[in-house]
């Protein structure tokens, strides 16, 4: 395993305030300039590719990290942009580049480099998330393939109107007798759904800020932005929903994604950013469908890896009450797990902390816990402005009669933090990433026993172990014929032969810190030669002596 000194975690506290030296998150052509500097500063522990162009022309680039032959070593893939509004990822993948690399001048991210390989996608959905920087801002997820997400023949028809001229696309609150929404109890800026078991009723309908362009009762259902990334993958491709895509893995970026990833048999896990969470949430068991013969949930012994993984993630970044998600189906968390049978985890990176009142200012706990209400409290506390427009009554040709008022929380604000906390998560998500390269499956040689039965014979014992605490494959990518084994080969000379045991074995696996104890027997004198390895253990030599 690799051994971290305290030296170096000091050294990525002043690596990333370096690395976050742009005044706010990068746009596209921002984040090529960071990729190209790494590449230009670091030839000989960076490769920087593009995979494919999307249908909006831009590029899907992929950086590998690491010396030597990199595509024969242990390997993490690390991926931002599975979904486009999520610019944080982004910059946390180009940010532990920039990080490491920084700091490659160390004995121990040398060692790091030497030994495994990082396969870095900083952006997997760069036509949406160019809308976080455009004139008109809104929280987008499709790229630019023409859709009819409504199914009414017509493709693009229903976008966003930006009705109140703020450049950004808010929300829309029409007063009704049958409106589900109320104001929030202790914040009227916050609109809650009113409890209809309590008895609550509600004042008004909620809309996103916009027309209803093709007259079909549904607003924004049908513009820009086509197929989302994270629903176009082949693991329960939601199929007829809005950004899933004709059929799974429809666009060019999600194949040249694919594709690369499933050549790299090296890959042992694979961690992405976006808004599912099985780090902070690991998964729990579920005996009736972990167990069915179409697995539809983590195996037992996978669960344990994640709960394991996800306590490391938690110690490191002492944040809390993270949200609960769940997939939806043809998302790359879940890709990577069942369809490609590897470690899978997947984080936000930062959400909005719930928030204590301050008995100071006689505030009060939250009589009904919101988000929304703990990001305004929480900005207040933080002396921050908050991503907010305040509500403006607006004349609407859809709702004559009714008042309409345009405003609420701005896209983005309740997962996107201010700039300036950006370099401090990265750094946190640097350190836990370099110590789950700690934990990867290493293949080794112990316990060399020979003895003489005899005859010219002998009888020669090992242990073949995994000194990671990860096992190698994952128990999912046991029942994958796609996911290399561990191989053991002995190999003789002309003046030797082996009597009993197979010259070449495949192991299923090997558990964390797990071992197996082989055995042959071999007439002659002299050296044998065994290897044993797989692309995700690494491999190791020995010579035994007859």
């Amino acid at each position: 395993m690799i051994k971290i000194s305290a030296a170096f975690f000091c050294n990525l506290v002043l690596i990333a305030a370096v690395a976050q030296g742009q005044e706010n998150y990068s746009n596209f052509s921002g984040q090529l300039s960071r990729l190209s500097a790494l590449s230009k500063s670091y030839p000989q522990l960076t490769r920087l590719t593009s995979l494919t162009k999307t249908a909006g022309g831009k590029d899907i680039w992929q950086l590998t990290l690491g010396s030597g032959n990199v595509d024969q070593k242990p390997a993490i893939v690390i991926a931002g942009g599975v979904e486009g509004n999520h610019v944080l990822g982004t910059e946390l993948a180009i940010s532990f580049a920039e990080n490491l690399l920084k700091g490659s001048g160390s004995d121990s991210i040398k060692a790091l480099l030497a030994k495994t390989t990082f396969y870095i996608f900083p952006n997997l959905s760069p036509d949406a998330m160019e809308q976080f920087f455009d004139k008109m801002k809104y929280a987008r997820q499709g790229n630019a393939t023409s859709t009819d997400d409504d199914r009414d023949g017509r493709s693009n028809e229903d976008g966003f109107e930006d009705l109140d001229g703020n450049g950004k696309i808010t929300w829309m609150r029409i007063e009704s007798p049958v409106g589900d929404y109320k104001t929030h109890p202790d914040d009227v800026r916050v609109l809650v759904k009113a409890d209809a078991a309590k008895g609550e009723q509600g004042k008004y309908l909620v809309r996103s800020e916009g027309s209803d362009n093709d007259k079909d009762g549904e607003f924004n259902e049908d513009g820009a932005g086509g197929v989302w990334f994270n629903k176009n993958l082949s693991y329960k491709h939601p199929s007829f929903t809005q950004g899933s895509g004709e059929f799974a893995v429809s666009e060019l970026e999600t194949r040249a994604v694919l594709d690369y990833l499933y050549d790299r048999f090296n890959v042992y896990a694979v961690v992405s950013f976006g808004s599912l969470n099985n780090l902070s949430n690991p998964y729990t068991f579920t005996a009736a469908t972990a167990t069915q013969p179409r697995v539809a949930s983590w195996l037992e012994a996978d669960v344990k890896v994640n709960t394991m993984v996800s306590d490391l993630y938690t110690k490191q970044l002492t944040a809390k009450d993270a949200p609960k998600t769940t997939e939806a189906g043809g998302d790359f968390l879940s890709w990577a797990y069942y369809h490609y049978g590897r470690y899978s985890f997947s984080t936000p990176g930062w959400w909005v902390p719930k928030t204590k009142p301050d008995s100071l200012k006689n505030e009060k706990a939250f009589a009904v816990d919101d988000v929304g209400a703990h990001y305004f409290r929480w900005v207040a506390q933080q002396n921050l402005k908050p991503e907010f427009t305040e509500w403006k009554t607006i004349t609407h040709p859809d709702f004559p009669g009714q008042k309409v008022e345009v405003g609420g929380l701005d896209p983005f604000a309740l997962y996107t933090p201010p700039f300036n906390l950006v370099a401090g998560i990265a750094k946190k998500h640097t350190e836990f990433l370099v110590k789950l390269a700690a934990l990867q499956p290493e293949i080794d040689i112990i316990n060399i026993k020979t003895e003489k039965p005899g005859s010219g014979l002998t009888r020669v014992t090992v242990d073949i172990i995994n000194k990671g605490a990860l096992a190698s494959p994952s128990k999912l990518g046991e029942r994958s014929y796609f996911v290399k084994r561990i191989n053991v080969k002995i190999s003789v000379n002309g003046n030797q032969s082996v009597i009993s045991g197979r010259k070449i074995q495949v192991l299923n696996s090997l558990d964390g810190y797990g071992s197996q104890k082989l055995s042959w027997l071999i007439k002659g004198t002299g050296k044998v030669v065994l290897e044993a390895g797989s692309p995700t253990t690494g491999s190791k030599t020995i010579e035994i002596n007859l």
